[in-house]
């Protein structure tokens, strides 16, 4: 069992910048990869970036890259995602998930999600 809870989300104009954090529990926590991924009203859920259980492969989808780094803490049981220049397309509920195997970007393949945060930029 994992439970996730993001925070970090917020309020910011276009070209600002957020990171939001996932903090972890009730498991060894570098044993999973991690995901992002994220929902805007009326569409369905996203695909962000993914991290393997102690870093070293990474994936985004291809309108984040260069702007988004998805990174982590083992010793803090935490993974991270900083947003830069951010867009009003980027606007979503934010989520962080966690599966017991390698790197996908397939929702699916998710063993556990957290509660999401709202991101919201504004032009």
């Amino acid at each position: 069992q994992v439970q996730l809870v993001e925070s970090g989300g917020g309020l910011v104009q276009a070209g600002g910048s957020l990171r939001l954090s996932c903090a972890a529990s009730g498991d060894t926590f570098s044993r999973y990869a991690m995901g992002w991924f994220r929902q805007a009203p009326g569409k369905e859920r996203e695909f962000v970036a993914t991290i393997s259980s102690y870093g070293s492969n990474t994936d985004y989808v291809g309108s984040v890259k260069g702007r988004f780094t998805i990174s982590r803490d083992n010793a803090k049981n935490t993974v991270y995602l900083q947003m830069n220049s951010l867009k009003p397309e980027d606007t979503a509920v934010y989520y962080c998930a966690s599966r017991s195997r390698g790197t996908s970007s397939l929702s699916r393949m998710y063993d556990y999600w957290g509660q999401g945060t709202q991101v919201t930029v504004s032009s």
